[in-house]
């Protein structure tokens, strides 16, 4: 081998080696659901039904001129066809309790793909919290 061709061989080598030795990028996927409403605890779906059809897409809170918390949930079907749920809001204290304010199942029919805005009051000034339900209509 001649003498000039010993560290260009060197050289390719180390660049080889170094070209080895690098990990391949790693591809992990958006955890776009880590921070959803779904996993805060204010929208909860009681059966199978609704796991797989029914998500909410949107919470506003706000303090009526009583000092009460109103909620309105946009509730969506995920589906092709139209689907019948019951939905209703639990309040809770600062510690995430139920106070005993529950509002009544209102039954909500959401077109294929559909999106209603419902509405919920508390009872009483005590809410600070609360956990949105939904589950099939009987």
């Amino acid at each position: 081998m001649m003498p000039s061709a010993i560290p260009l061989l060197c050289v390719t080598s180390l660049l080889v080696l170094v070209g080895c030795r690098t990990a391949p990028a790693t591809y992990l996927p958006d955890d776009t659901t880590k921070y959803s409403i779904e996993n805060t605890g204010k929208f909860a779906r009681l059966d199978p039904a609704t796991l797989d059809a029914i998500l909410c897409t949107g919470l506003r809170e706000e303090r009526n001129s009583a000092g009460r918390l109103e909620v309105v949930a946009n509730v969506k079907n995920r589906g092709s066809s139209s689907i019948q749920v019951q939905v209703r809001c639990v309040f809770k204290d600062t510690q995430g309790f139920a106070i005993g304010d529950e509002t009544p199942w209102q039954t909500v029919t959401l077109a294929d793909e559909g999106t209603e805005a419902v509405r919920f009051s508390a009872g009483n000034g005590l809410a600070q919290k609360y956990t949105i339900i939904v589950r099939s209509a009987p």
